[in-house]
């Protein structure tokens, strides 16, 4: 019997169909029954995960609890979720489930530091940092995070919002990478693409520094797992 990884998706959707696209090209296949099953709940009803974090609205744990949950009783051997700020909500996740459920966050920073970099620029929602996902674990893992400042911050977020809007214009592009250049100007001497919607619009290769891609990652990650006997 082959193992089924369970996906929490839709947090968003274009990030979410990405993810799925690299998890099929870079699957050793030669016929459709050498891909992975999986389970996926699509679910972009999920409120928006930076205001529940900063106390605007209630909690969305319940929700993905419920998503887990449901992908754990359809036969799900083990679980990720193509989001990192909706990691802040892990604790709760894995308490409901009695299988894995990987983080997208250790992940990253497990590559990041198996390479040796120390000071690591985090290029994440604002959520995301306010939860202080990728600080505390760089931090536990003996590594500095570089962050950007509020203004930065607030340019970086209207850039996503405009990319899940489905906009895919020239300056957006542009805007990631100066965001970019700017944690390198800073000192960092690696990048995390710490949302999943920054491989919509740069490429490793475009990046000014080393670029850790965290859906990347989450995907050679999940192709590992589900092709273990």
């Amino acid at each position: 019997m082959s193992t089924i990884a369970g996906v929490l998706g839709g947090l968003g959707p274009e990030a979410t169909v990405d993810f799925l696209a690299k998890l099929v090209a870079g699957t050793d296949a030669e016929r459709d029954q050498d891909h992975i099953r999986l389970l996926i709940d699509h679910n972009p009803t999920v409120p928006n995960r930076h205001d529940a974090i900063a106390g605007r609205n209630p909690s969305v744990a319940p929700q993905l609890v419920e998503m887990a949950t449901g992908l754990e009783r359809n036969g799900a051997d083990f679980l990720v979720m193509v989001c990192n700020t909706a990691h802040a909500f892990t604790e709760e996740i894995r308490a409901a489930v009695g299988i894995p459920f990987i983080s997208i966050i250790d992940v990253t920073v497990d590559a990041v530091v198996a390479d040796g970099h120390r000071r690591v620029g985090v290029m994440a929602a604002q959520g995301c940092l306010e939860a202080g996902l990728y600080q505390q674990a760089l931090e536990a893992a003996g590594c500095e995070a570089v962050l950007w400042s509020d203004e930065e911050l607030h340019s970086f977020m209207a850039l996503v919002y405009r990319i899940k809007a489905g906009e895919r214009d020239d300056d957006i592009a542009s805007g990631i990478s100066r965001l970019a250049t700017s944690l390198v100007f800073s000192g960092a001497d690696a990048l995390i693409a710490g949302c999943t919607e920054i491989p919509l619009v740069l490429a490793p290769d475009s990046a000014p520094a080393p670029l850790y891609s965290s859906t990347d990652l989450l995907v050679q990650h999940t192709i590992k797992l589900a092709k273990e006997k």
